[in-house]
């Protein structure tokens, strides 16, 4: 799942989204803080789905996911789907189209909701740009828009700022590409991206203050890096181990924190944690639970109290832990278990 696929909704219930085959499954806490549903349920109804869906939740608690499909021998098209609450189910799969009219799939989708709410769905396009398509003021899908760009590599990073309007940035060659919203519903433009040597799949977007977002990197040396528009990208330390970060902010003993997690080299998860936006103050990964599959991935989010909470999830078996910080000093976690 490309972005945060553990959640919380708006009535602070926690819902993880997992890739299974041809489908995405959807499975909630029965309460906040548990227990979880015995059995997770499908997302979008009977259609089968591509690997590689993506999701993203706006302010309002609304979780947008959004998906390729084979439509015939050769072809594909995506769709979207919302899930308003935990408890009910997401809706019926929507065809979006393709950002070329017609073709087989052309890389995976990245999501986001703007301030007021709409989905905006982006891909790279047959150019080898990104294209969107987003949700109309007024209710139904605008056009595909092409937003140009060149080289675009691996995942999106997809996010929307404080300010309720939408980023957008991709991987090339040598750099980070940016788009960003000038106004509310307008058409996400160009701007400064950066120089710097990007691992493809690497890139993870989170507004960090009501100006900001800090964009997370890995670069060719093998560090994490941060990087803000109008700033130069700085390391922060050596990546913990393949494929993006998952990152939260969170208060903790009353500063306002970022927590990094992601699946270590040994095979467990570790997470960092430094001031929001103070990456000279240092950051060190400390290593937490069992060992996880090589193909085990790990997203982090708040619960009902804005405590930090991470999932762990293998597609291979479809094993998913849950780990909760405690009610101690510093970024303490519970036992992992299986829910």
């Amino acid at each position: 799942m490309n972005g945060d696929w553990l959640i919380r909704g708006r009535d602070g219930r926690l819902t993880v989204y997992l890739p299974s085959g041809d489908a995405v499954l959807c499975r909630a806490e029965l309460g906040p803080g548990g227990p979880w549903e015995d059995d997770p349920r499908t997302v979008g109804g009977a259609q089968k789905l591509h690997p590689e869906a993506a999701v993203g939740q706006g302010a309002d608690g609304y979780a947008h996911l959004a998906a390729w499909r084979p439509t015939a021998p050769g072809e594909s098209g995506l769709v979207h789907s919302t899930h308003f609450r935990p408890h009910l189910a997401p809706l019926d799969w929507t065809p979006i189209g393709h950002p070329d009219k017609k073709g087989d799939r052309t890389g995976p989708p990245a999501v986001t909701v703007d301030g007021a709410g709409r989905g905006y769905v982006f891909v790279r396009n047959g150019n080898g740009g990104v294209s969107l398509r987003n949700q109309k003021v007024k209710g139904g899908w605008g056009g595909w828009l092409d937003l140009e760009g060149h080289d675009v590599e691996g995942e999106l990073a997809a996010v929307t700022g404080e300010s309720g309007l939408v980023e957008l940035y991709a991987s090339v060659p040598g750099g980070i590409l940016r788009w960003r919203q000038e106004s509310d519903g307008r058409k996400p433009v160009r701007t400064e991206g950066v120089e710097a040597p990007v691992r493809p799949g690497t890139l993870c977007a989170l507004a960090t203050s009501a100006e900001h977002t800090t964009v997370f990197f890995t670069d060719g040396s093998g560090d994490l890096c941060a990087w803000r528009p109008g700033e130069k990208p700085v390391t922060l330390l050596a990546v913990a181990g393949p494929g993006p970060v998952s990152a939260v902010r969170c208060v903790i003993e009353g500063y306002d924190c970022t927590v990094l997690a992601q699946r270590s080299a040994s095979g467990r998860v570790a997470f960092a944690a430094y001031p929001t936006e103070q990456e000279s103050a240092g950051a060190w990964w400390t290593e937490s639970g069992p060992r996880l599959p090589a193909d085990a991935v790990v997203s982090v989010a708040l619960d009902e109290h804005e405590e930090v909470v991470a999932a762990s999830l293998s597609p291979s078996t479809g094993t998913v832990l849950l780990t909760r910080r405690k009610d101690e000093p510093g970024l303490a976690l519970e036992a992992w278990r299986e829910i």
